[in-house]
This record gives C-alpha cells, sequence and structure tokens, in this order.
C-alpha cells in the first residue's frame, strides 16, 4: 500500500477497494466490476486485514449464494420453485409485448424469459427496458399465476440495482478533492478505473482519462482505434451501471434512437450516460444514409427527428475498432478511420 492507498482510506472511509481483491474474485466469478466492487466497498472497505478477511469470506458467501453462474440455472430455479423465494444476483432485462400490455422480465443467467414484474419497478428503473440491469432480485415462485393457459410461476417481487444510491456522492467528492494534489488526483482516477498510473507517462495518462469523459460529459462523442487487447472496451463494459457496451452488428435505428414509434419508446441514447459500440466494422445496419445523418444530427445537437417530434438525449456516443496494422502504415496507405463501414468514412 502506497502513499496515495493512505490517503485514499484517511478521506474516504468505508469506500475505498482494493483492487488485487476485484481481480481475484474476477477470475472466479464472471460478473461486471462494479458489481464486484459494490460488494467489496460495502463488506472489505478497510485497512484492517482481518476486516477484509471476514468481508471477503461474507462476499464469497453472497456470490456463491446468490450470483447465479449459468451452469448452475436449474439448480437456483429448483431452490425458489422449494424455499418460495430466493434473493438473486443476475442481469435483469424487461420488455414490452404490446400484444399482450404486460411487461415480461427475463434474468439473463437464470435463462427465464417470462417473469412476472410489476409496472412500478419498471417505471421507477427505466433501464430495464434499455439492456438490463445488473440487480440483486428478490424472485419468488407462485404456480397459481397462469398466463394464457401456460403456468408462469416466476415473479421478480422487488430488485435493488447494483450502484450507488445516494445522490450527494459527488458533493462529498468534490469536497474532499481539495486534499489532494492535482498529479494524486489524476492517479486517484486511473486506479479508481483500475489501471495502474506508475505505468505510464502523464501523455498517455491523460489518453487514457479521455475514455471517463463521455462518463461525466452530456453528449460527449468520442472514436477510439487501435490494436487489439488495449483495454479499449473495459470502461465501458466493466466500471459503471450507466454505460452500455453494444456489438456493432446488434444496433439498429429503432434500438439506439426510437422503437415503438406510436409510443414514442425513446431508444438506447435516452436510457444510458453512455453507449459503446464495439467494433465499428459490424455497424452494417447503420450504414444507410437515413441512419447516418440521424447520428450525425444527433451528435452534433443532442437530439433527433424522427416523424414529427424533435427528441433530446444526453448520451454520448462511443466508436471503438481495431487498426491491424501500424499507424505510420495506415497513414501512408490510407487513413486512421477504415474501421468504419465504408458507408461512414465520411467528410463530416
Amino acid at each position: 500500500m502506497d502513499n496515495l492507498d493512505s490517503k485514499v482510506l484517511e478521506h474516504f472511509p468505508g469506500r475505498a477497494v482494493r483492487k488485487d481483491l476485484v481481480s481475484t474474485l474476477k477470475g472466479q466469478m464472471n460478473v461486471p466490476t462494479y458489481v464486484l466492487e459494490y460488494l467489496l466497498g460495502k463488506y472489505c472497505a478497510s485497512a484492517d486485514e482481518q476486516v477484509i478477511e471476514a468481508g471477503l469470506s461474507e462476499v464469497k458467501r453472497i456470490l456463491t449464494e446468490h450470483y447465479v453462474h449459468p451452469d448452475q440455472a436449474e439448480r437456483f430455479k429448483s431452490r425458489v420453485r422449494e424455499q418460495g423465494n430466493h434473493r438473486v444476483i443476475d442481469k435483469v432485462k424487461v420488455r414490452l409485448v404490446e400484444t399482450e400490455d404486460k411487461y415480461w422480465a427475463s434474468l439473463v443467467n437464470l435463462q427465464i424469459d417470462r417473469v412476472h414484474i410489476s409496472e412500478e419497478l419498471v417505471h421507477r428503473y427505466e433501464r430495464l427496458l434499455g439492456g438490463g440491469i445488473w440487480s440483486i432480485a428478490e424472485l419468488a415462485y407462485d404456480p397459481q399465476l397462469v398466463h394464457k393457459g401456460e403456468v408462469r410461476p416466476f415473479v421478480i417481487r422487488d430488485l435493488r440495482p447494483i450502484q450507488l444510491a445516494r445522490g450527494d456522492i459527488l458533493r462529498e467528492v468534490q469536497e474532499r478533492r481539495a486534499h489532494f494534489s492535482r498529479d494524486e488526483w489524476l492517479d486517484l482516477l486511473l486506479r479508481s478505473a483500475g489501471l495502474e498510473p506508475t505505468m505510464f507517462l502523464h501523455r498517455l495518462k491523460m489518453l487514457l482519462l479521455a475514455r471517463l469523459i463521455p462518463l461525466v460529459e452530456n453528449n460527449y462523442n468520442i472514436v477510439e482505434f487501435g490494436p487489439r487487447g488495449t483495454g479499449k472496451s473495459y470502461i465501458y463494459r466493466e466500471i459503471s451501471p450507466y454505460a452500455i457496451l453494444v456489438s456493432g452488428g446488434e444496433v439498429t435505428v429503432p434500438t439506439l434512437f426510437v422503437s415503438h414509434v406510436g409510443r414514442g419508446r425513446i431508444g438506447l441514447v435516452g436510457l444510458w450516460d453512455v453507449v459503446a459500440f464495439d467494433e465499428v466494422a459490424g455497424l452494417k445496419r447503420l450504414a444507410n444514409p437515413q441512419a447516418i445523418n440521424l447520428l450525425k444530427d444527433y451528435m452534433e445537437s443532442g437530439s433527433f427527428s424522427r416523424g414529427r417530434e424533435e427528441i433530446t438525449a444526453s448520451a454520448g456516443l462511443v466508436f471503438i475498432g481495431n487498426i491491424n496494422v501500424d499507424i505510420e502504415t495506415a497513414l501512408r496507405t490510407s487513413h486512421l478511420f477504415t474501421p468504419f463501414p465504408g458507408e461512414m468514412q465520411d467528410l463530416a
């Protein structure tokens, strides 16, 4: 533990998480990093090794008893049935089946598609409708629940998104920023994102920090192309529940901007702070004049037109791709935007 770690523990008691513990658990459980940090922050935020060991045991117990691994789905379903209810840690998604006028939830790892969920929960957590949320869900089993002649026994009674719930956390961070120098704060930000600042020169630190800008600035759009395996998508997949990383081939205009136009339901840009496209070479469904014009309009103004409506949103767009040759060769033979589909390599 270096001086910066000691200073963080002093000024942010109960909020510091040891990244080596995250790495240890990450190797055992395929869970987003922010899920692990949420639990470690509750039980292991201390410099006392005994407290950390006890907390780590509790986190492992919680993950063992409540985290749903895909190959254990049937065991968890059986447990819910036998006990009547059970708390599970899983990614919860919701969709509206308009032909039934009903919301259905699905639990990704548990592999259950039609789970009853109240409209109140859907309205409280709208991100359930746009990619889903990792949550601690109270899952119940009621064999008396029948829908259209079929037993649909699983019910989400309650859920708690795995994220900080307090709204004054930024004020607390701002007040305690005064205890750190500029360089210390820069290193703290990078270390909080899972990067070791002592390994980088100042210029590279600033470039890495730029990846975080879309998470704190509305409508901030960036493009990052580089060699494979350099952590370009890690930030948007692992450290924040407010960002979504989507495969380029899965994105369409309705899912990104407005789905169910008649109902005016906004797409991903209205549900997330950041929408990151992994492997932009696969953005084939957006490589057409209509979609490109919508993208340009949105990135310029933070709004877009669908039908007669002008719709505003605050999500930043991040385009991630791989360059398979060295930069000098790319500049000499073509340009740096070749990872985009040809239709999107526009002068604008």
